[in-house]
């Protein structure tokens, strides 16, 4: 007797940020149909901008994320500086990139430890995991800790920080907090090295994919706060000609927006496309460590993101101990940024890839139109190309099996899908299977 139609369910994907669902619809060893639904509610940030203050929007996009909310900051504030005219001086540009430092550790951190290396060495989650690889989770915690005080100490608190407004800071580090910071950072490093040493040594499956990576590229830095935006495929573009290569769309399974290239498909941002494209901008002993770490200058497996997150993690420390020690107080924490009209642009790297912000101002600084391209909802074309091809070569697993195989696919790509609403619940329709 032929297998009747199942369906599986599980309510929750685990171990990523927010809420979704996978819908298969299998026909024996064939993928018929395939929906990544994400039903989080949409929160609504940018019509909750209009007709708001500009000077209010890196404290209302910080709220979009409790993980990342620099990057919401930093992005929104490089629009509003760029709409108003005004330039950064180098030490708060400087101040801006040491801040999100700090929020990269703690990212990176919070996914590889807790997150994600379960799915490799074989735990349900990370207090499972704990029990036999204390260490590793020890090392995580210090080191998530030493990014959540930089950040604390920069930008008011950990989470959701105050101390950011467009023009520069509120005040800006003393010198005793500049030494504190430092001594801490300085001390992770050897943490963050094992850390590097002990993903790099996990079992990858064999898996690759023919991604068209995007970043921002920058001519003198591996990129965090500003550069233009690149391709792998050789095209790069200024930040406010975003729209001119990119486009949003709705699909009908999904809350959340797809972007695609126009006239293109899916991209990828994130770790391996900032990697791929910016990799001569690592320092050298960076690129050495990538090296013995068993990567190439460009990675396509996307389980290998995990050791690239570890390679950022060191470079993020290195960044930080290097402007700490330069750190001179005494400059002004801000720039005055007059009101007016005008239409701006930002681009930053969050922890899970590109963010881009643009707005429309009204003479008296009013926001009258506001965008927000977050990394996940650009990733979601991808994300569904790589399952799609994960469960025609898993297909014959049972449904827990495939599920689980599943996620553990999406977990590569760090979704942060609350973001994206501006996965899982898994539902598999097999069919009649011969």
């Amino acid at each position: 007797m032929p297998d009747k139609k199942r369906t599986v369910q599980v309510d929750f994907m685990t171990r990523v940020e927010g809420e979704g669902g996978l819908f298969l619809k299998l026909r024996g060893p064939e993928v018929e149909e395939m929906q990544l639904r994400i039903f989080e509610p949409p929160r609504f940030f940018e019509a909750l901008l209009r007709g708001r203050q500009f000077t209010e929007a890196p404290d209302i996009t910080a709220r979009i994320c409790g993980i990342c909310p620099v990057a919401y900051q930093m992005s929104a504030v490089a629009a509003m500086e760029m709409a108003c005219g005004v330039a950064m001086p180098a030490h708060l540009r400087t101040l801006r990139r040491l801040l999100y430092c700090g929020e990269w550790i703690s990212s990176h951190v919070l996914h590889i430890s807790m997150l994600h290396a379960p799915d490799f060495l074989g735990y349900p989650d990370a207090v499972a995991m704990a029990r036999d690889h204390r260490p590793l989770v020890e090392d995580a915690l210090t080191l998530k800790r030493a990014g959540n005080h930089l950040m604390s100490v920069l930008g008011g608190r950990e989470i959701h920080p105050v101390n950011v407004r467009v023009g520069g800071f509120y005040r800006l580090l003393t010198r005793d907090e500049a030494t504190g910071l430092l001594g801490e950072l300085e001390a992770a490093v050897p943490l963050a090295e094992r850390l590097l040493e002990r993903v790099a040594g996990l079992p990858f499956p064999e898996w690759e994919l023919d991604y068209e990576f995007v970043a921002l590229t920058h001519p003198e830095e591996y990129p965090i706060t500003e550069g233009r935006i690149a391709s792998s495929r050789g095209w790069d573009l200024a930040v406010p000609d975003f729209d001119q290569r990119f486009e949003e769309f709705q699909v009908p399974q999904s809350h959340a927006l797809h972007a695609r290239i126009k006239g293109g498909g899916p991209y990828l941002v994130g770790p391996l496309a900032r990697y791929a494209l910016n990799f001569e901008r690592l320092p050298a002993d960076l690129r050495q460590a990538a090296r013995e770490a068993g990567l190439g200058p460009v990675v396509r497996n996307p389980y290998r993101s995990i050791v690239v997150r570890a390679l950022e993690v060191l470079l993020a420390l290195g960044e930080a101990i290097r402007i700490l020690k330069n750190y001179e107080p005494g400059a002004e924490p801000a720039v005055p940024v007059p009101p007016r009209a005008g239409v701006g642009h930002g681009a930053t790297e969050a922890p899970r890839g590109l963010l881009y912000h643009r707005y429309r101002l009204e003479p008296d600084g009013s926001i009258a139109d506001a965008c927000i391209v977050p990394p996940t909802s650009q990733n979601q074309g991808v994300m569904e190309l790589d399952l799609r091809g994960q469960v025609a070569a898993n297909v014959r697993l049972p449904d827990a099996e495939l599920g689980q195989a599943c996620e553990r696919a999406v977990r590569n790509y760090d979704p942060c899908i609350s973001c994206a609403t501006h996965f899982l619940k898994l539902t598999i329709d097999r069919g009649e299977e011969p």
